[in-house]
């Protein structure tokens, strides 16, 4: 995927592509920390047909959603071979138990035999993350493990 980067000078940043559909969509980055999902017009991929502002908590969260399948849809992929073992994400809630707390507070592992494996914030995955990685609200964790595992984990990290 080509993604073209446009300074926007006194704004921040444009980041956008083309989809398949023939219209742009990417973000502009502003200087103070905001960003805005744009839309191009369909007849003229450099004009914005739509914009949307959102808080750096909300891009967080739209980034979470839309990178995190293709992690989960990647590691099912690779565990296909092995009975038994499945993947599965469960989001940090804000203000949850474990917003804010380091990943050893869970012990995951030991409660529930299952295993975090990623945990994907604002679009980036953060892989293998070590015992003090610290969760914040919008985090999705990516847990392999077996059914009965999965399903401890759900009912610990409360993403069900």
């Amino acid at each position: 995927m080509n993604v073209e980067v446009t300074p926007l000078p006194g704004i921040g940043t444009r980041q956008d592509f083309m989809i398949r559909a023939g219209r742009r969509v990417g973000v502009v980055t502003h200087r103070d920390g905001k960003f805005e999902l744009i839309v191009s017009h369909q007849d003229d991929p450099d004009g914005c047909a739509a914009s949307i502002a959102l808080t750096p908590s909300e891009a967080s969260t739209l980034a979470g959603l839309l990178g995190s399948p293709q992690l989960v849809a990647h590691l099912e992929e690779q565990h296909r071979e092995v009975a038994g073992i499945s993947t599965k994400q469960f989001p940090i809630v804000p203000g949850s138990r474990f917003d804010g707390s380091p990943l050893a507070e869970t012990e995951l592992r030991t409660r529930t035999g299952a295993s975090i494996v990623a945990v994907v914030r604002a679009g980036s995955v953060h892989p293998s993350p070590r015992p003090d990685f610290v969760f914040a609200g919008g985090d999705l964790v990516v847990v392999v493990g077996t059914s009965d595992g999965l399903t401890a984990a759900a009912e610990l990290l409360g993403g069900g």
